[in-house]
């Protein structure tokens, strides 16, 4: 059970630095699957600063699971629900304001919530908040904490 919690936590993980990079680049998730084109990192660095420049930013073959797949998929086949669900959570912070990594990270948790039956919604929001202190240096916003609360009470 332990290690099948380590593999969701990365896949999540590796669904959100998809997420991200689909808003950075203003392509849909899928395009940059299909091209392979995205940000994710790996657990093997490259041996040399030619292999950095090479491989920066390519999705190796097998490098996202099955998990994080069907969550960028899911992500982006309910984005409208999502977003509608996070702008009635999110008091006087428009999404367009919020930084894309704190966007990206509560749209996986709010399709998690509402579409991954085998997670409880306490998983997805803890998994959120260790993601938004990950990827934000321990420090998770004061507008999103709010936001992990309303969507606690309102699932």
């Amino acid at each position: 059970m332990a290690s099948r919690k380590h593999e969701r936590t990365r896949d999540r993980a590796c669904a959100v630095q998809v997420l991200y990079t689909s808003e950075l680049k203003g392509e849909s998730p899928s395009k940059l699957l299909d091209e392979g084109l995205c940000l994710v990192a790996t657990e093997l660095a490259p041996a040399t600063d030619e292999e950095v420049a090479s491989e920066f930013g390519r999705i190796c073959e097998g490098a996202l699971t099955d998990y994080a797949l069907a969550l960028i998929r899911g992500v982006e086949a309910h984005q409208t629900e999502i977003d509608e669900r996070l702008a009635g959570a999110s008091e006087n912070w428009a999404l367009s304001r919020m930084p894309i990594v704190d966007r990206s990270i509560l749209r996986l948790a709010i399709y998690e919530m509402y579409h991954c039956d085998d997670v409880p919604v306490s998983v997805s929001i803890n998994e959120a908040v260790e993601l938004a202190k990950r990827y934000n240096g321990e420090v998770v916003s004061a507008d999103s904490m709010q936001i992990y609360r309303r969507m606690d009470i309102g699932t």
